[in-house]
C-alpha cells in the first residue's frame, strides 16, 4: 500500500510540475454540467481580473471560452465505459504564455461521428476571415441545424474570434470510440 501511495504522490508532483511549466491557469477532468460551466467561467473571469488583463483581451478570451465549453457540453457523445455505464467525462485546460491564451478541450466521440466533425473542422479551416463571416451569416439565415441543435456555429465563431485555424486531433481508443482534442489559441491583437 505504501508503494502505491508514494507513486501517486510522485505522479501528483509530475502533473503539478507539467502544469506549472505550461502555465496552466485552470484544468478540469470529469462530468461536464451546466453548473460546472458557470463555475469555470466565473473562475476564469476572476483570474483574468486578478491578472489585470486588458478588457478587450478579457472579452475575447471569455467569448471563446464560452464557445469551447458549450461545444463540450452540447456536442459530446454519450459513450459507454468498460462497465457499460454512460461516460460524459471530458477534460478542459486553459493556460497563458506571454500574450497567448491556449484553451484545450478533450472528449470521447463515437467513431461514426468522427468523419462528419473532421469534415466540418476542415471546411472552417479552409475559409478566409471574410468567407467565415459570410458562412456564419448563411447558416444563421438558412436555419441549418445539426442533430445536436447547433449549426456548427460554435466552431465558426471560434475561428472568427481568434483569427486562427482550429487545431484538432482524433485519437482512436477502440473500434467504436475516439478521443477528440481541440486546441485553440487566443492571441493579443497587435497594434496597427
Amino acid at each position: 500500500m505504501e508503494l502505491v501511495s508514494s507513486t501517486i504522490m510522485v505522479d501528483a508532483y509530475n502533473i503539478y510540475d507539467k502544469m506549472e511549466r505550461n502555465n496552466i491557469l485552470l484544468s478540469f477532468k470529469g462530468d461536464i454540467t451546466s453548473e460546472l460551466l458557470t463555475s469555470i467561467l466565473q473562475i476564469m473571469e476572476n483570474k483574468m481580473e486578478n491578472m489585470q488583463e486588458e478588457p478587450k483581451m478579457k472579452k475575447k478570451v471569455y467569448n471563446v471560452l464560452v464557445e469551447c465549453l458549450q461545444n463540450l457540453y452540447h456536442h459530446m457523445d454519450d459513450v459507454a465505459d468498460s462497465y457499460g455505464d454512460i461516460n460524459r467525462s471530458a477534460i478542459f485546460m486553459i493556460g497563458k504564455n506571454k500574450n497567448v491564451y491556449t484553451i484545450i478541450t478533450g472528449n470521447y466521440i463515437l467513431k461514426e461521428n468522427v468523419h462528419g466533425l473532421k469534415s466540418r473542422l476542415d471546411e472552417v479551416n479552409a475559409l478566409s476571415k471574410e468567407e467565415l463571416k459570410d458562412y456564419y451569416k448563411k447558416i444563421l439565415n438558412n436555419g441549418e441545424m445539426s442533430l445536436k441543435g447547433g449549426g456548427g456555429l460554435g466552431m465558426i465563431d471560434i475561428a472568427r474570434k481568434t483569427g486562427e485555424k482550429l487545431e484538432y486531433n482524433f485519437l482512436e481508443i477502440d473500434n467504436k470510440v475516439s478521443f477528440f482534442t481541440l486546441n485553440i489559441k487566443v492571441k493579443q491583437q497587435e497594434a496597427n
